[in-house]
């Protein structure tokens, strides 16, 4: 993980500072900086009580000796005072400025490649019903965890599996040929993934409808939940799915076909992408031999049934089992399988990642363990980002009952949101129709996206689309008004003149501009710390509060109307690395910024 470059600096100088004034080695891992509580003068502080032993003194002198060493041998540091023991640093004019300068001639939030070649796993979503709100924040999640992968210099390879089998994408098939007349997407103008699934929700009506038939004719609820017609008839279909039926699995490529022009299609708009597709129809079968392998080298162990199982109780969990009775694989052996053929496709991938909820904890919990004890190196470097489920204000959501939340539903109510926002504001009078279209969408995208990666993905939350819209919270938009104001102010300062690198540290910052710096500067380390956790929400946040603290400067502080060429020239700087900055982080969340709105 990247150390920010001045704390590496001030951990060098401090470590010398022990060294030439106590004669004593301090490990540079020991020295630990914190910011400056805001009531005292400093940019950084320096607990000195770990070390007192190797200087031999009391925390205050040890605390002035060394801020005295530090404005004498390290240019950074302008001057220092003590509190208690504790060391505040406050950092020469000369660096900020400095920062500024270089902030607005590059990328501060592009790293050159690391040679690391990294996999995220995201969406995997089944066909047989449309995404949904779940679904929104797992894509988000393991885009922005991809960008910022990528920003932080690795490979990034994304990709998804696509749940294309078994008893659920039977259900709809049945349900579908009974009643659905011949209908296709063409003919009923709906999408392919909202029709296929709407016949798993029919296909649940009249599984209920037989099952309280049986009931009513005597038979326990729990035999009729096993006998109802048409659940039989779904068991029937998935044998002959099995068996290559030709009908069937026409049946079944006809409409997962409509079920992957859906999902493009959300994609599309939702500003997502994959590099390779993996689908469940080809990965089921794989895993077998590898658990088959593991059974004789004693890894694995057979119950008397002829079932294989994994003992995985010294781990603290429980046996699971790889394979029935019968030979046949569960989901656990396809994942075994799934993640082994991963590394032989791309050689030297340094780290795979799954975007999944928290609800498969113990999934992959499990599946690392069998890795590990296969003994495949690469399986500590595998990751589960887990995350809390989203809620609305409505409640639970059950695909089956057809009371989910559909994906495209819930990016139209946002965008609606941000039109009726949008119009109610009239800023936009010399906007097209169509240009209003896209900034709408890019507004109402925006909202969507950072409201659920703000939140740590750990945490389960509640998602209100009126509240992600607001132009003066937490939001998306915020960020975004922000971007097009600065995006303005510079265009209405073209031909005032750039702010020469000579001009450096020719007055003093005010706190308001020293404060814009310091979290501008702060804004790499935020980056790879993100990367390193894999968690967008720590980027995210920052963001917003960079964003924050500049609309602060600017309604404190003139830019345009400063009368001193050299300050207005400056500030001008410092707004247009702000505005690259901010640009740059939100598109590592996946999302855009207008430049008028």
């Amino acid at each position: 993980m990247m150390t920010d470059p001045l704390q590496a600096r001030l951990e060098l100088a401090v470590q010398r500072a022990f060294q030439e004034l106590f004669d004593a080695e301090i490990p540079l891992k020991q020295v630990s900086f914190q910011a400056t509580r805001p009531e005292f003068e400093g940019d950084v502080t320096i607990n000195v009580f770990p070390f007192l032993k190797q200087s031999g003194k009391g925390p205050e002198p040890t605390a002035t000796a060394i801020g005295e060493y530090l404005v004498q041998e390290e240019p950074v540091v302008a001057r220092f005072n003590v509190i208690k023991g504790f060391l505040n640093l406050v950092i020469a004019e000369s660096y900020w400025t400095g920062f500024v300068a270089e902030a607005a001639a590059r990328d501060i939030l592009q790293f050159p490649s690391n040679g690391r070649r990294v996999m995220v796993e995201y969406s995997s979503p089944n066909t047989n019903k449309p995404l949904h709100l779940g679904h929104l924040r797992n894509n988000f999640l393991g885009h922005s965890v991809s960008r910022i992968l990528k920003a932080a210099g690795h490979e990034v390879v994304r990709v998804q599996v696509i749940n294309d089998r078994g008893i659920h994408i039977c259900k709809s098939m049945v349900a579908w040929r009974k009643l659905g007349k011949g209908e296709t997407p063409q003919s009923s103008g709906l999408k392919g993934d909202k029709l296929v699934g709407k016949y798993y929700v029919e296909f649940d009506k009249a599984f209920k409808a037989e099952v309280d038939t049986l009931v009513a004719g005597g038979m326990v609820r729990e035999a009729a939940e096993k006998e109802a017609p048409i659940l039989l008839e779904a068991q029937e279909m998935l044998r002959q799915w099995e068996a290559n039926d030709p009908e069937v699995r026409a049946l079944w490529e006809r409409m997962n076909g409509w079920v992957y022009d859906g999902f493009n299609a959300t994609y599309t708009r939702m500003g997502v992408e994959f590099d390779k597709l993996y689908y469940e129809s080809n990965t089921y079968v794989l895993g077998k031999q590898d658990v088959l392998d593991g059974l004789e080298k004693g890894i694995f162990f057979r119950k008397e049934d002829g079932s294989v199982w994994v003992d995985n109780t010294a781990e603290g969990l429980d046996e699971k089992v790889l394979l029935r009775r019968d030979g046949t694989s569960v989901y656990m052996t396809q994942d075994i399988g799934t993640a082994i053929q991963r590394f032989k496709e791309f050689p030297g991938l340094a780290q795979l990642t799954y975007v999944v909820g928290n609800e498969q904890d113990y999934h992959f919990k499990t599946l690392f363990i069998i890795l590990r004890k296969l003994g495949f190196p690469w399986a500590q470097d595998l990751h589960h980002l887990s995350y809390g489920m989203v809620d609305l204000p409505s409640g639970k959501m059950k695909s089956r009952e057809g009371t989910v939340v559909d994906a495209d539903d819930l990016i139209e109510e946002v965008v609606g949101e941000a039109r009726a926002m949008g119009e109610q504001l009239s800023k936009l009078d010399d906007f097209s129709e169509q240009e209003k279209a896209a900034l709408f969408e890019m507004i109402g995208l925006a909202a969507l996206k950072y409201y659920l990666l703000k939140v740590d993905p750990k945490k389960r939350m509640l998602f209100d689309p009126a509240a992600s819209i607001d132009l003066q919270g937490h939001t998306g938009p915020f960020i975004q008004y922000t971007y097009a104001r600065i995006r303005s102010l510079l265009r209405k300062a073209e031909g005032m003149g750039t702010w020469a690198s000579d001009q450096r540290g020719a007055w003093d910052l005010l706190p308001e501009e020293r404060t814009v710096i310091k979290l501008l500067h702060q804004l790499p380390t935020v980056l790879h710390e993100a990367a390193h956790k894999l968690d967008p929400s720590a980027l995210a946040n920052h963001t917003y509060e960079l964003v924050k603290a500049y609309n602060s400067f600017y309604q404190a502080i003139p830019v345009l109307k400063e009368e001193s060429s050299d300050r207005r020239a400056f500030r001008l700087a410092l707004s247009a690395a702000v505005a690259d900055a901010t640009k740059k982080a939100m598109w590592c969340l996946g999302i855009n910024v207008p430049e008028r709105m």
